[in-house]
Order: structure tokens, then sequence, then C-alpha cells
């Protein structure tokens, strides 16, 4: 079974990369369907709108209906602050906005201009939480370890596809890993040296054949960046005609508005104009596309936790507030707005790990 994209165990050190650039793991949990017998699902169907009102057509999100739904517990006046990701921005508004319904108690403030920023909001406790696409680098919690002398939590919060999209008009049916990094770099590090500066040389013909492929990508605060450097151009660098945006939502625009354009941007981002490619991890293999069943397998190349990231002292308990604000969004209702925003939800067993890590009982949903 293909193995995905995944933090490590909170309190050890961050993976380390296989050759080919994806994260290694041998622990089973790891993967996303915990290789446990077929989960009992609900399914609930949406239609993705993105902040320009365009809406997608309807697509079947299974919920793990082992997910309690979520029981308020009461909570005194707190403040939450979140920084970090933009990628899971919108979810964490959406989380926000469903958890202070039930418990107006609480104001959360969700910042969310990267995740290249949580860490450092966590290190100066200028937020409790910091949501992250991508797992902490070194660089990022040994400044925290040295600090508080231990390891900043991890919980996985949400399921992704990190989505390569081309225009709606575009007719290419697969990529594969290799051709990305062809695409998107000028080091090829992954790929071994060929360039590919039109969309004749991945396969196209007629009008499409001379086209310069149009890159864009987001900014290195971002997540999703490291990410896509990481899993497809084994830590090289892009080249230099790619469009950074401050905004995973800017990338599939300027795709949807440039028929010869190509980006890559979370699943929660995807709009009318624009369509994601299915990917190969190699020449050769099957194309996967970004369904949810390709990607909590594994098979998707580009399947992702989502995460957030806290100060959790060993042995200690969390802050009250943030303890059940966690709750909510690991249980059903939480899940619910997953979907709600485009992303794919945990499944109970991952439920049930972070609970453990947040040293809050089993049963407490």
């Amino acid at each position: 079974m293909t193995e995905l994209w995944s933090a490590p165990p909170t309190g050890s050190r961050p993976v380390t990369l296989a050759k080919n650039g994806f994260a290694r793991h041998s622990r089973e949990e790891d993967h996303l369907d915990n290789g446990s017998p077929k989960l009992k699902t609900t399914s609930f169907v949406f239609s993705l709108v993105v902040g320009i009102g365009l809406a997608i057509p309807a697509l079947a999100v299974e919920v793990d209906l082992a997910l309690p739904p979520y029981k308020a517990s009461p909570v005194g006046d707190s403040a939450i602050k979140s920084v970090g990701s933009d990628t899971l921005g919108d979810l964490m508004r959406i989380w926000a906005d469903e958890f202070t319904k039930l418990n107006p108690n609480v104001k959360i403030d969700v910042v969310s201009k990267g995740s290249g920023t949580a860490a450092v909001a966590l290190l100066d406790g200028t937020a409790q939480l910091g949501p992250m696409s991508r797992p902490m680098h070194s660089e990022e919690y040994e400044p925290f370890e040295k600090k508080f002398g231990y390891h900043p939590t991890s919980l996985p919060v949400a399921v992704d596809a990190l989505a390569v999209y081309v225009n709606k008009d575009n007719p290419i049916q697969c990529l594969t890993i290799e051709q990305l990094d062809q695409i998107f770099s000028k080091t090829h590090l992954f790929s071994g040296g060929k360039n590919v500066k039109t969309w004749g040389d991945v396969g196209l013909t007629g009008d499409w054949a001379s086209q310069p492929i149009a890159l864009f990508g987001r900014n290195s605060a971002s997540g999703t960046h490291d990410t896509f450097v990481d899993a497809v151009l084994a830590r090289g660098e892009f080249k230099d005609e790619l469009k950074e945006q401050t905004g995973s939502a800017e990338v599939v625009k300027m795709v949807a508005a440039d028929k010869f354009a190509i980006g890559y941007s979370g699943i929660g981002y995807l709009m009318d104009g624009v369509r994601a490619v299915p990917l190969a991890a190699t020449a050769g293999g099957k194309c996967q596309d970004t369904s949810p069943e390709a990607t909590y397998s594994g098979a998707y190349p580009l399947a992702r936790y989502l995460y957030i990231y806290l100060n959790k002292a060993p042995a200690k308990p969390v802050d009250p507030a943030v303890s059940e604000f966690l709750r909510f969004i690991v249980s059903r209702d939480g899940q619910n707005g997953t979907v709600r925003a485009g992303f794919y939800p945990i499944k109970n067993a991952t439920r049930l790990k972070d609970l453990s890590t947040l040293g809050v009982p089993n049963a407490s949903n």
C-alpha cells in the first residue's frame, strides 16, 4: 500500500525523505485507511463554492459514522488565536464560526498567511494553534525544543489531495511526477535533466503543441509550496518564470484565467474554470485522480494530511478552551465542516489518536 505525506509521532524528529522525495514511515497509522476493515460511512453531497461565487458539480464525500457528534462542555470566557496555513484558512474559519455558535464565551481569531508563520507564532506565544499543510521542518521545531524542552504537538485534522490544476479547456489526460518536475523545476533533480517548456513537450498536439506552459504556484511561506518542492522537485528549485501567489485561491483563479496555465493547490480550492489532472507516480504507472478513494488509499501521489500544531507540555493538560475547540474539530460536526470546505474528513482512528495525544478521554465527544 502506498504511504502518505504524514507528520511524525509527537515528540519525534520529522521523517527523512525517501529517494523519490516522498515521506516514508513504518507506522501503520500513517496510512489514511489504517488498514482497517471497511468503515461505515455516510455520503455528503456538496458543491464547492469558491470566494468569487463559482461552483463545481457536486461530489460525494464519505464521513466515517464512527466519528461521534460533538457534545459541548461548559467553557469560560476565553480567546484563542490561530496563526498559520493559508490552505487551512477557510476551514479554520468554518470550524471557528461553528464552534463559537455553540460556545459563545470563546472568541477565535484566525490569521492565515502560510504554514511558515505557524512555528514562529507558537514559539513566541502569540498563538495557541498553528495550522500547517505540511510537517514542521527541523529549523522550525529545533528553536521550539531549545526553548521549551519538548517537541511541538501535531494533530492531523483533515485530508487533502494536493492537486495540479489546468484550465478546463486543456485536454491533458495525465501527468507523471517526473513530468511535473520537468515542467516546474529548473534543477530537475527528480527527473534528471529534461526541460519541458510547451504543452507539446508533454504530448499535446495541434494548436496546443507550440504553446508555452504558464506556471503558477505558492510563495515560500506556504506549506503547499514546501510539500511540492519536496515531493515533486526533490528539493530542487522552481523555474524563474513561475508566478508566485500569496494564496491558494489566487493560484487556481490564475489558472482559470489562462488557457495555457498550470498550477498547484489543495483540492479544497477546486473551482469552475479549472480541473485537477490525474497523476501517475512513475512513467507507465496508473493515473490516479484526486477522488476520496484514491486520496485515502494513498494511490494519488500527492495525498497528504493537514495539521494543527500546538504547544503541549508533557503530562500537562491543554488549555480547556483550546482542548474543547480541538475536540469539536475532530468530531463528526467538525469533520462535516471539512467536507463543506472541500477537503476530506479524517477517520475515527485518527480522531482517537488525536484525543490520546491531547490526553482527552476517547468517549468525551
